[in-house]
């Protein structure tokens, strides 16, 4: 049975695809918090509409190992205990790819049509991630050559995951 249309083709009854963001580092309270959770709200709201079960947030404590290579590893394992098998991983990375939010968007609804149990976005700590989680990612995405404070790339993140649900739905937040 067939519950709704989006952007033009019809959706199955069944939510089929949820979505996760593991971050190292906790978002105090403050507007970054406020606007991170403004946006996943938004989410939720029209992602369910669209075959979406969901966005969770999972925050993991910073390492406190002394050097960058220890701190990696000890992030890299905490964040691997955390991704569900079956998962489509998404790396948060400066050496990834400036995909836009029309592209971005394709990819979602393409790993929610191939029912991709869950799709795990990972932002890494202040060392960035570890080179085997960059391999295992399905995608690997930079928001452009500057560096970005962890704060804000979750804000970001979740920006554009609101942004690619509205595009997804043929809904006008998007003007491209």
């Amino acid at each position: 049975m067939l519950r709704a249309r989006a952007a033009g083709r019809a959706l199955p009854e069944k939510l089929v695809m949820r979505l996760v963001v593991i971050s190292i580092g906790r978002l105090k309270q403050g507007p970054e918090r406020e606007l991170a959770e403004r946006y996943r709200e938004r989410f939720d709201d029209i992602g369910r509409k669209l075959g979406f079960r969901g966005l969770e947030i999972h925050e993991i404590p910073e390492s406190r190992a002394r050097d960058p290579a220890s701190r990696i590893t000890e992030e890299a394992t905490a964040i691997s205990a955390a991704i569900p098998a079956k998962s489509a991983l998404v790396a948060l990375d400066e050496r990834g790819e400036n995909i836009d939010s029309a592209a971005f968007a394709r990819h979602l609804g393409a790993w929610r049509d191939q029912s991709v149990a869950n799709t795990i976005f990972v932002i890494g700590g202040a060392d960035g991630l570890s080179p085997d989680l960059r391999r295992k990612a399905k995608l690997s995405i930079a928001f452009g050559s500057a560096t970005w404070p962890h704060q804000m790339v979750r804000v970001m993140l979740l920006e554009q995951i609101y942004r690619a649900a509205t595009i997804l739905a043929g809904h006008p937040y998007h003007r491209a």
